[in-house]
């Protein structure tokens, strides 16, 4: 047996400070659809339930509203074998997670409990695991620091065009199949932040695991922690790994570190946050979603951001529905971040990775955080793009007459250089002095 003196008593007094020593219960009294009313317990909304079939099952809810005196909750779990008067107990201490350095390299559910088949000594809630509130609330304005510092992330055309900093909000748009999850893989294994935390929301559960080893590769892995809740779970499993994934990543935070958040996707995740509130009697509103999704959204942006202590980059996807940029959830996140990135289907389709429109895509920190020279040459190929596109029709048409336009001249002949620069691979990495020397060399051309 240890001594005494090296025995840590920390984490245990801080679990049995944690207990409740009421127990509060109540009765299941109906289930319709995806709600359980219950008489009773006593909870509030967002706190964590179980009932206790009388098969010797346990089944996880969440407390979403009162009706007539009942309380009102969604399962987190399937519920088979729930039964007329069974008996439920309110849970307050489900609305924390355990965290500690050890989460590196592994995948948790959306319990923030592993899944992944690492070795059984790897444990998650070592001694110096600390316990955070799932649904704490966002810094203040003045607790925030400048963003002023580059997040170099290894893809030219975002470095170069689409300057990230430290703690800036970004969006990346786009329909289904254009290249999203590569593109974020790609930022997590090159990326210049110190921990990867990544939250796959509503994916298919083929695509987890090909992400995981395709996109994201051993060497991102090392530094990452994978938050899933798949499309097949239930609604307020999908929203609670959403809340796992951000308190991970403010632990990190406050150890120091500079986090880069990957949440994938925000749309998936205002679709489960419109199940909850259509089951909960909430009246639909802009394209069927209920009031609390656009309440929802900002609580979860603005948790990411730049302060003494650390910074999280935060990079949210928008999955487009039917490719329309101006559907209620894209201009509700556009309005909330610091900039966004569009992905065209066009460039996809003809091959061009990553599939980023520039002249659709703003950077609002861009002018903070480029140089002089660097925001100079980002002017002159943004002008030669537009130029470009402008008289595509008439290039490809055989209309256009050379000498017409010396500057149009100019983007012609550099158009094949430009591409270039627009164009990498998913495995190549490109540092930012490099891509900066290569920015130069095109500004020269078109000129």
């Amino acid at each position: 047996m240890l001594p005494a003196s090296d025995i840590n008593l920390n984490r245990y007094a801080e679990l049995v400070n944690r207990i409740d020593p009421m127990c509060l219960e109540g009765e299941v009294v109906e289930l319709v659809g995806l709600i359980v009313e219950s008489r009773g317990p006593v909870a509030a909304i967002g706190d964590f339930c179980e009932v206790r079939t009388r098969a010797g099952r346990r089944i996880r809810t969440q407390v979403i509203g009162f009706r007539r005196g009942r309380v009102l909750s969604m399962p987190l779990e399937e519920t088979d074998g729930l039964c007329l008067g069974d008996r439920i107990f309110a849970r307050g201490g489900d609305s924390e997670i355990a965290v500690s350095p050890a989460l590196l390299g592994r995948v948790l559910d959306g319990f923030g409990k592993p899944i992944d088949k690492a070795p059984a000594a790897r444990q998650v809630e070592t001694d110096d695991a600390e316990f955070r509130n799932l649904y704490a609330a966002p810094a203040g304005p003045l607790e925030r620091a400048h963003i002023e510092d580059r997040l170099a992330t290894g893809i030219r055309v975002i470095d170069g065009l689409l300057p990230c900093g430290k703690g800036q909000r970004i969006g990346i748009f786009g329909g289904s199949g254009v290249g999203k999850s590569t593109l974020l893989g790609s930022m997590a294994r090159s990326s210049s932040a110190g921990v990867n935390v990544i939250a796959l929301i509503g994916e298919r559960n083929r695509e987890v695991r090909a992400f995981l080893e395709h996109d994201l590769g051993p060497e991102g892995m090392k530094r990452s922690v994978v938050v899933v809740a798949t499309s097949d779970r239930p609604a307020p499993l999908r929203v609670r790994a959403c809340f796992v994934a951000l308190a991970i990543a403010e632990y990190f935070r406050d150890r120091g570190e500079d986090v880069l958040l990957v949440m994938d996707s925000v749309t998936r995740l205002a679709m489960a946050q419109r199940e909850i509130g259509l089951a909960a009697g909430e009246p639909p509103s802009q394209k069927g979603y209920t009031p609390s999704v656009f309440s929802l959204l900002p609580k979860i942006c603005e948790r990411a951001g730049n302060f003494e202590r650390g910074s999280i980059t935060a990079f949210f996807t928008v999955l487009v529905e039917g490719d329309d940029f101006n559907e209620p959830i894209c201009d509700a996140v556009r309005a909330i971040l610091d900039g966004h990135i569009t992905l065209s289907r066009e460039l996809g389709a003809a091959g061009h990775y990553p599939a980023i429109n520039v002249l659709d895509s703003v950077s609002r920190l861009q002018s903070r955080l480029s140089e002089p020279n660097q925001a100079s040459h980002a002017r002159r190929i943004r002008e030669a793009l537009a130029l470009y596109r402008q008289s595509e029709d008439l290039i490809n048409l055989g209309a256009y007459v050379a000498g017409s336009n010396p500057r149009l001249d100019a983007v012609i002949r550099s158009r094949d250089e430009m591409m270039q620069f627009l164009r990498q691979g998913p495995a190549d990495i490109s540092p930012v002095h490099e891509t900066l020397a290569q920015m130069q060399k095109i500004a020269d051309l078109v000129k």
